[in-house]
Formats: C-alpha cells, structure tokens, sequence
C-alpha cells in the first residue's frame, strides 16, 4: 500500500504548485488548523502570536515539500479544527483519531501517541488511574474530548462529568468544586497544572496513547496521499523523534507504522 502510494505520488509530480494547487493547498499557501490549548501538539506565543510544536514542524516540511508558506491556525476544540477542513477554510488539521469523529473529513494514519491520566486534588485519596472506574465515584472531561469518548467506552461503574472544555481552568473548577473525582487530559497539560498549583497532582499511570492524526477534506486523495508520506518519511528518518524532543513534551512518543 504504501509503495502504491508512494509510486502515485511520484507520477504526479510531488515538487511544487502543481501539486500544490489545486490538491493540496489551492490558495496558494498551507493553511493549518491545530488545537490551541493542547501543548502536545503546540503552542502560541502570546507576546508574538508565532507557533511552536510537533504539529508546526510537522506543517512546514510539508509545506517545503509542496514549496508553499505555511500559514499555522491556532483554533479552539476538536470540532473548530474539524469544521474548518470539511468547509475548506483550512487544508489539514491535526486532531486525535476517533470513531465519532470518523465521515466528514479523512484520517491519515497515526503518526503520534499522546498518553492520558488524570488530576486530582493534592489530598485526594486517589492515587493510581486503576482506581478510578468504582461506583460512586465522578469523573471529569472536557465535552467532546478524546477522554471523555474513551471514559465513556471502557468505564462502566464510575460515572462521567463533562465539563465545557478540557482547558486547566475548568479542570480546576470542576475539582475545588467537588463537581468530579478526578479530571483526565494529556499528561503534558495535567503536569503543568500540577507543577504551577501545588493544590494538585497527577495520579500515576496512563490510560491509553491518543492516536494523533492528519485530516484532509473528503475527496482529496492526493492530500491524504501525501500527508501519509510525510508521516512515513518523517517516523522513518527520526524527524518525527526530534520534533518531539525539540518541542520538550512529556507522555508522548512516535506511533508505530501501520499498515494502510
């Protein structure tokens, strides 16, 4: 499959704007949409508004691939990165991979796993994420969040509350409220939580790897074509490694190759 791919790509002469346009960026320039608030990914600075991350990285050698700039689209939640490839006004985003999620846009192949756990307050009894799925007790998400989804499927004695969003700040809420037990998110974002506010921790162990993947518009075959190239390029020559590294990220790792 891959070398199918990768032979395609070669006969339409992956070098420049002819791929670049209309198939891959038809404005003329790689417009792409990432989560805002999730640091695996990447983040923003707020004196320069510049863009820094795996994702960033990422965009821009696909966009040296293509020879167009890169234009980075900081957005907020899951489904303003979703809506803004299915109606055109980004060409890829970068969004974890999940069933729900799954007809509106297409899905590259995993190219990064972001590990999960959850925060709790410093005098919670709590200590492990194996303690967590018991009668009684609540736990938090942001709504639509890849934890709540996955909470939702495997847990089956506690009980899911979710918030509006999986910003820190309303991890925080919900847990000084007592609204929830325990509030799941990436290990980066709990982590900074914690080291910032000694009022909380993060309780030991993961849940699972968040598939990270590439979307494209339905339709463009040579989109999702080329951005799985990219990924396999990327994983192969460590480029990928060194982005992770660079970006300075915990509880993330390169996804294994899979087939397609």
């Amino acid at each position: 499959m891959r070398l199918a791919a990768a032979l395609l790509l070669a006969g339409l002469a992956f070098t420049g704007a002819a791929l670049a346009d209309p198939l891959i960026a038809p404005t003329g320039k790689l417009r792409a949409a990432f989560l805002q608030g999730n640091p695996a990914q990447g983040t923003v600075n707020a004196a320069t508004g510049e863009s820094r991350g795996v994702v960033v990285d990422l965009a821009n050698e696909l966009g040296r691939r293509i020879k167009v700039p890169v234009q980075m689209m900081p957005v907020a939640g899951v489904p303003a990165v979703i809506e803004a490839v299915r109606e055109g006004r980004a060409d890829i985003g970068f969004v974890a991979y999940d069933p729900s999620r799954a007809g509106t846009v297409e899905f590259s192949q995993t190219y990064m796993l972001v590990k999960q756990t959850f925060l709790v307050l410093n005098d919670s009894a709590l200590r492990s994420v194996e303690e967590l799925d018991r009668p009684g007790l609540k736990i938090g998400a942001g709504r639509g969040d890849s934890i709540a989804l996955f909470v939702r499927r495997n847990f089956e004695r506690a009980t899911i509350v979710e918030g509006a969003d999986p910003s820190p700040a309303t991890a925080k809420q919900m847990l000084s409220a007592k609204a929830v037990d325990a509030f799941g998110g990436n290990r980066q974002r709990l982590a900074t939580v914690a080291r910032e506010d000694p009022g909380y921790r993060v309780l030991d162990g993961d849940v699972f790897g968040v598939p990270q993947t590439i979307i494209v518009p339905k339709g463009k075959p040579t989109a999702l074509m080329a951005v799985n190239q990219l990924i396999d390029d990327a994983r192969a020559s460590e480029f990928l490694k060194a982005a992770i590294e660079r970006a300075g990220v915990i509880g993330v790792e390169v996804a294994p190759p899979t087939d397609r």
